[in-house]
């Protein structure tokens, strides 16, 4: 095992309808009841009649008053029963202005993924890697459709990676989409497909940065901030799943969760971003996109067991840019390190034995960091300054937040008996 080679997004009110609605039912059934009360005596006089025209018209005045009031009263001493009522009225004075918010309301939710893949979908990209095929007892190489056969070449995986400079042709994608690579080559969404120059890796960080000659018409990706991502946040995902016949995809869902940890290489580095947006073999590489459009992870794997589904994960931009520069200026990357290499099956033995969990100190480089620091095989690492470190993954996670030469304070177990010293990080570089 080598050194620190760890296992591892002002209204207008209804009221006048209503008001006008209540007026003529107070006006209709007073004055018809009026009517027949006053109109049915038949040996009425003159002036009687005066005298019934003047209560007619007190009553017609005072049920009209008595109408307006009511109407206006009301919103105010029932305001549930008001709006259930005039909403649920069948009338375009009610009605109107309610369907056009629900309209719009819809268009809103679906206008923003039509707008990222028409702006970042040209900027994702395909990745074959073509490494030389085992020969078959006849003497030939295997067909496939895919076969390069003036290089004696077979494609042997595909991913999906994305530009981030499009006047140099810098693109980026995962480690393991183009590791054992004896080429390279990137299709583009203009139709073009070209080879690509490894700039560099790091399988550490499970990052590659790819380099095309021909940069023209490239677009480019807008890069976001990953650092404060809020759970439940709306995200699309980009890529190929299955490989060109499915080029640039576009699923969407929504940020599940942050800071998720997995024993895998690579990705044991990072905090990575959850996701139920749909990421499938393939996708590796490609971008999850927040709703402004900006890059804030790039897929790298989804969690595959039986029964299990919607549960990507992907590496967060602001973690992983230090690294895809590092890679574009020098070539390879740099990580701070301790220079111990871990077991993590101590601690299944430890939860077993009610031991201490940690990082187990499974060897100690001769002259390195820990070495001088007085940590030796068999201890096991619990604490970096005062974060607590629970497993190989905690401990990389912890170090790659410090940069090469800081002091840290490191505290172990040792025989029972915790002890704490101070460590000057060294370095190790991409492999």
């Amino acid at each position: 095992m080598n050194n620190d080679d760890f296992n591892s997004k002002e209204h207008e009110s209804n009221t006048p309808p209503v008001i006008e609605a209540i007026i003529l039912d107070s006006k209709t059934d007073p004055n018809s009841s009026t009517s027949s009360q006053f109109s049915s005596s038949p040996h009425s006089t003159s002036k009687p009649k005066r005298t019934i025209a003047a209560i007619a018209t007190l009553c017609l005045a005072s049920a009209f008053i008595g109408g307006l009031t009511t109407a206006t009263a009301l919103p105010h001493i029932y305001p549930n029963l008001f709006t259930v009522q005039t909403t649920s009225t069948p009338t375009s004075a009610t009605t109107t202005p309610t369907l056009p918010a629900t309209t719009l309301s819809t268009n809103t939710s679906q206008f923003p993924v039509a707008e990222i893949a028409k702006n970042v979908g040209p900027a994702v990209v395909g990745v074959s890697n073509f490494q030389s095929s085992p020969q078959s007892n006849s003497g030939y190489f295997r067909s496939s459709s895919n076969n390069n056969s003036s290089s004696g070449l077979q494609e042997a995986g595909s991913g999906s990676g994305f530009i981030i400079d499009a006047a140099k042709g810098y693109i980026v994608t995962n480690n393991h989409v183009i590791d054992g690579a004896q080429k390279i080559t990137v299709s583009l969404s203009d139709g073009r497909t070209l080879d690509a120059k490894l700039v560099g890796a790091d399988s550490r960080t499970d990052l590659a940065v790819l380099q095309i000659s021909d940069a023209q018409n490239l677009t480019a990706v807008t890069l976001g901030d990953s650092s404060n991502l809020e759970v439940g946040a709306s995200v699309v995902a980009i890529g190929n799943p299955g490989g060109n016949d499915f080029a640039r995809s576009v699923t969407t869902g929504v940020i599940s969760a942050t800071n998720r940890t997995l024993d895998l290489q690579g990705e044991s580095s990072f905090g990575l971003i959850q996701t139920d947006a749909a990421i499938n073999p393939g996708n590796s590489g490609g971008p999850l996109v927040d709703y402004q459009g900006k890059v804030i992870g790039i897929n790298s794997a989804k969690y595959a067991q039986t029964g299990f589904e919607g549960m990507g994960f992907s590496i967060p931009i602001s973690d992983a840019l230090p690294t895809i520069q590092q890679l574009i200026q020098t070539g390879k990357a740099t990580h701070p390190a301790l220079y111990v290499s871990v077991n993590d099956q101590y601690n299944a033995y430890a939860q077993s034995n009610n031991l201490t969990q940690g990082a187990y100190v499974a060897d100690v480089t001769a002259g390195g960091p820990a070495a001088k620091a007085g940590i030796t095989k068999d201890d096991v690492i619990t604490k970096i300054n005062d974060t607590a470190v629970k497993s190989s993954g905690d401990l990389v996670r912890e170090l790659y937040k410090y940069k090469i030469g800081d002091q840290i304070s490191v505290t172990f177990v040792r025989n029972g008996n915790t002890q704490v010293v101070q460590a000057t990080l060294g370095e190790i570089t991409s492999k």
